[in-house]
């Protein structure tokens, strides 16, 4: 199963950690420069939800942004008899 939200396909994006050197220039320094820099991902932030598609229950991950929409229809969960 992909990492990718159900309803708006949002998924993790790609950027960079900068690594900086030097001192700046309010401080009295030449300003500060890039010395390297690394790759890194941004995840979203997604919940795996037990949502109603077309009459059957199925589990997806859905992104906070989606669930406080409310673009779904949750399953009741089941409760349990005691006897």
């Amino acid at each position: 199963m992909l990492k990718k939200c159900a309803i708006c396909e949002k998924s993790s994006l790609q950027g960079k950690v900068l690594s900086r050197k030097g001192q700046h220039k309010a401080k009295g320094g030449t300003g500060s420069k890039i010395a390297r820099w690394s790759k890194r991902k941004f995840l979203a932030n997604l919940q795996k939800v037990k949502i109603s598609v077309e009459g059957t229950s199925r589990k997806v991950f859905i992104c906070a942004k989606c669930i406080k929409k409310g673009a779904f229809k949750k399953v009741a969960p089941k409760i349990k008899a005691t006897t």
